[in-house]
């Protein structure tokens, strides 16, 4: 990040924080780490194996040894008909919801294998939901290692598993098991705050997932640096609100109407009740999307092997969708800010054309059942019409793609977006934004930033991550410069752009993890790239009484107070800590009370 002069005049005291240019790899090795405890771990030497049951049923688990990876044991799993078919522990008992925990294991296939270590849960209507933690390819001659793999689940949920699978029947050994409550890592409380020191250009955000809650640190580097925006990671996409056997039930008891399709905010409560509590703003990802919407949704009576419904029925279950999501979300979480909506996401492939006609599962990733019911992509005006009639008032509405630098999807984006411009019908076009230190360059990147900020829409960079297939120090500082240039060019059309959301929060959370992407490494700790969109830069430090975070203490820190009181509009954590003016931990009428007071007094 080029040297900036950032200072403000702030209302109140004045301080700034200084980040040094020269700044190393980060190391944990002076944070005090707290260790959790050890919840239930086997070696298999005892020859006792029943705390394992198989998932189908008819597996079969001896403690053997043919193979071990310590001692002279391990836990043979065998009989296998299929290949979700393995070993499982039952957690409810053993481990409490909300709560961060870390499993550990060695495991080996009769030959080569993909094992993964997965997660199942119980809703609570009562659907079953399955979550793959961590994948490893055994070559069937050695042990493969999962270590201190995170997870958790929430107190909304039941029958809560561990479980090993492969992709085939082969038998498979599971050595040196552990499950430990996950350490506590301090963040670092001494840098700035990503968000503060770039308030006067946009927002800036992240995607976080409802597992994530239960990580302390990852909550508070989450609040300490990205709580101007949440996007959730999958908790609002089609096939988490969808639910097939409310559909239909809702048709056969409305004569026959399969127009009207049911959904459920149960895979979205523990986030949503999140936001609810510290005020953070949301943006809503995504309402019409090829990926991640069931192919049954696109099918006659909602049924798997149902025929293509008409692009009349269609846009009927589209607009009912769209309503019952945006009606449920106002009824039941009032107090969550939806600030932004992706309507539409990634409706058009690289060379400017729309996907292909096709369920989901068929030809890549670039089949589409819009395409396949409507002909094209004319069902995209239509979503923005139904978002605009249901969306709350003030939200404003993005089309959203990724390689939206490829010069044919580019232009294709843009037709689209000027056509809707002229109808009212959207405010803004998101770009997602997945780099890599190799492709695309800074200037391609930066010419079609160009373009779309010259249609006069909004824009929102809304998945950012960079890529590094060089994981030494080395590599960690070429993407630190990357960071760095293109964190330079947001800020040169920051008139333009309302916000800046990186796709997660730590490298280990991240969908790309294996490339390193993000800001912060799996310890929470800043990354050389980190520092490189600071460097130089000053973060704000607010008088207490400005609730609002305007560097001004006037009436509109009262208005925001009184409107946080009233609950109807939550004040941040950030803002929170700004309110509480007698300092006794709790924002209530004595803060408004003395604020108002401090306000007369001035004027």
């Amino acid at each position: 990040m080029a040297k900036k002069n950032l200072s403000r005049i702030l209302a109140g005291a004045m301080a700034a924080v200084c980040v040094t240019t020269a700044v190393p790899l980060c190391s944990v090795d002076a944070v005090e780490i707290t260790e959790g405890a050890v919840i239930y771990a086997t070696d298999f030497e005892d020859g006792i194996v029943d705390k394992f049951t198989g998932r189908g049923g008819v597996e079969v688990m001896t403690a053997v040894t043919d193979y071990a990876n310590s001692g002279e044991y391990s836990m043979c799993v065998s009989e296998r008909a299929k290949g979700w078919h393995g070993p499982q522990l039952l957690l409810d008992e053993i481990c409490e919801p909300n709560k961060e925990y870390t499993v550990s294991a060695f495991v080996r296939a009769e030959w080569y294998n993909d094992i993964k270590l997965s997660l199942e849960y119980t809703d609570a209507e009562g659907e079953r939901h399955y979550s793959n933690l961590k994948s490893a390819v055994n070559q069937g001659d050695g042990w493969s290692e999962f270590s201190e793999v995170k997870f958790s689940f929430t107190d909304d949920v039941s029958k809560v598993y561990l479980y090993f699978e492969g992709n085939d029947a082969a038998k498979i050994w599971i050595d040196d098991f552990t499950l430990k409550e996950a350490p506590i890592i301090p963040i670092q409380d001494d840098i700035p705050s990503l968000q503060a020191v770039y308030n006067d250009h946009f927002k800036v955000g992240t995607a976080i997932m409802a597992s994530n809650l239960a990580s302390p640190s990852f909550m508070d580097l989450t609040e300490k640096h990205f709580s101007d925006s949440i996007t959730f990671g999958n908790e609002l996409k089609p096939d988490a609100l969808l639910k097939q056997d409310a559909c239909q039930a809702y048709m056969e008891e409305n004569d026959g109407d399969d127009t009207n399709p049911q959904i459920s905010l149960s895979s979205a409560r523990s986030l949503l009740n999140y936001c609810a509590e510290t005020g953070t703003p949301v943006r809503g990802h995504t309402l019409v999307w090829h990926s991640q919407t069931p192919d049954w949704f696109f099918k006659e009576g909602y049924a798997d092997d149902g025929e293509w419904v008409t692009p009349e029925k269609m846009l009927l279950r589209m607009e009912n969708y769209i309503k019952n999501v945006m009606e449920a979300l106002e009824t039941e979480y009032p107090d969550v800010e939806f600030y932004a909506w992706d309507v539409v996401n990634e409706a058009w492939l690289d060379s400017g054309v729309p996907r292909t006609a096709g369920e989901q599962g068929a030809n890549g990733s670039n089949n589409s059942a819009w395409v396949q019911v409507f002909g094209d992509n004319s069902f995209i005006k239509y979503a923005f019409q139904y978002a605009r009639k249901y969306a709350p008032e003030g939200c404003k509405l993005y089309y959203n793609d990724f390689n939206e630098y490829m010069p044919q999807k580019t232009d294709a984006i843009i037709a689209m977006a000027e056509e809707l411009k002229a109808e009212g019908l959207i405010d803004g076009i998101g770009l997602q934004s997945h780099l890599d230190v190799g492709f695309p360059s800074v200037s391609v990147y930066e010419k079609a930033i160009a373009k779309f900020a010259a249609t006069g829409l909004d824009i929102q960079v809304t998945e950012l991550d960079i890529t590094t297939a060089d994981t030494s120090e080395a590599g960690m500082e070429t993407q630190a410069q990357i960071y760095s240039d293109i964190f330079d060019v947001l800020v040169k059309y920051s008139d333009s752009i309302s916000a800046v959301v990186l796709w997660g929060v730590t490298d280990d959370q991240s969908w790309r993890a294996a490339k390193l992407p993000l800001l912060f490494d799996a310890e929470f700790q800043a990354k050389p790239a980190f520092y490189s969109v600071v460097d130089g830069l000053e973060e704000p430090v607010y008088a207490m009484g400005d609730t609002n975070m305007d560097s001004k203490i006037s009436v509109n820190d009262i208005i925001a107070l009184q409107k946080h009181l009233l609950l109807t509009k939550k004040l941040s954590a950030s803002a929170c800590k700004l309110a509480d003016l007698n300092e006794d931990g709790v924002v209530n009428a004595f803060d408004l009370a003395f604020l108002k007071k401090q306000i007369l007094t001035k004027s």
